[in-house]
């Protein structure tokens, strides 16, 4: 009977409801010690910047304005560091995804000569590198300094997800591959209209990592792109607001006198452009998150 209670229902003990209450608190401590910096920093975004110098800001904006807002996307040079950094993101992404997919895909082959010595390769420099000044004189000499491909031909391959790539590819059956070499497909053939439409989950797993670490880049910039103002990114502009803006208390109160005619703060623009530069990846990751965890563990590197 649907309205008789299971006898043999486990009844919860004071101890099961201690336990199930010290959960609970925990998961809502840990949620708002997450969620609340970035609650504030959009309340700080659309309060008005000068009256945020007081401070006493915590729930909502005290004074609501969106001429934070305005003045970012007025100002030619945020602009242009949103146009480059979108440019690079897309085009890196892009090219690590498909450049790291072939060597993988060409690695991945069981019949391949010196496959052990590759592997060995790799591994040596996913945990080594040159260092900062053989990097920097490679790029040098190659002519890449100062220039937009700087950001991108120096990320097409990653050994790290070369890696995860290598042991995904291992996994999809070899009959496929066999069948349509029988058919007359060659291997490029092969990789692009049966192994990559089969690695969906890798594909947007790489493709999530690659551009969350294009999009917040920054020290490609201050190192290896300084000198054209024309080539600096979002990260780059909000590190360099970060710097300006630590000041002293005398300071902000000077700058309270002197911005009387004006709503708007470096500090209140740079709370704007945090939120823009957050947004897209905020938009982004919810429609590859049902690919994130399946192509972590397909892709896993086997012992």
């Amino acid at each position: 009977m649907f309205g008789k209670k299971n006898k043999n229902m486990i009844r919860p003990t004071m101890e099961d409801h201690i336990v199930d209450t010290f959960s609970w608190v925990f998961c809502i401590l840990l949620f708002i010690v997450t969620v609340y910096p970035f609650y504030y920093v959009i309340i700080m975004s659309l309060n008005d910047g000068v009256d945020a110098l007081r401070g006493g800001i915590y729930f909502w904006p005290r004074k609501f304005t969106l001429d934070n807002y305005t003045q970012f996307l007025n100002d030619a040079k945020w602009i242009t560091a949103i146009g480059v950094t979108v440019a690079k993101t897309i085009v890196g992404t892009t090219l690590t995804v498909l450049f790291t997919c072939m060597v993988a895909y060409g690695l991945s082959h069981e019949g391949l000569l010196f496959r052990k010595f590759y592997n060995i390769i790799l591994l040596i420099c996913m945990y080594f590198s040159g260092g900062l000044i053989p990097y920097y004189l490679v790029l040098r000499a190659y002519g890449l300094l100062n220039t937009f491909w700087v950001y991108v031909i120096p990320t097409m391959f990653s050994t790290y997800y070369c890696m995860l790539a290598i042991s995904f590819f291992r996994d999809i059956p070899a009959d496929l591959k066999e069948s349509a070499r029988l058919d007359g497909a060659n291997e490029l053939t092969i990789f692009l209209r049966i192994i990559l439409p089969l690695s969906k989950a890798l594909l947007a797993t790489l493709a999530l990592f690659a551009a969350v670490g294009q999009w917040n880049a920054w020290s490609d910039t201050a190192f290896y792109a300084p000198g054209n103002k024309s080539l600096r990114t979002l990260g780059y502009l909000m590190r360099e607001v970060i710097i300006q803006n630590q000041v002293d208390t005398s300071s902000r109160q000077a700058m309270m006198h002197a911005s009387q005619h004006s709503t708007v703060t470096a500090t209140s623009v740079q709370m704007a452009a945090m939120i823009i530069a957050v947004l897209p990846i905020m938009c982004v990751y919810p429609f590859l998150q049902k690919y994130f965890v399946k192509g972590i563990m397909l892709g896993a590197v086997k012992g």
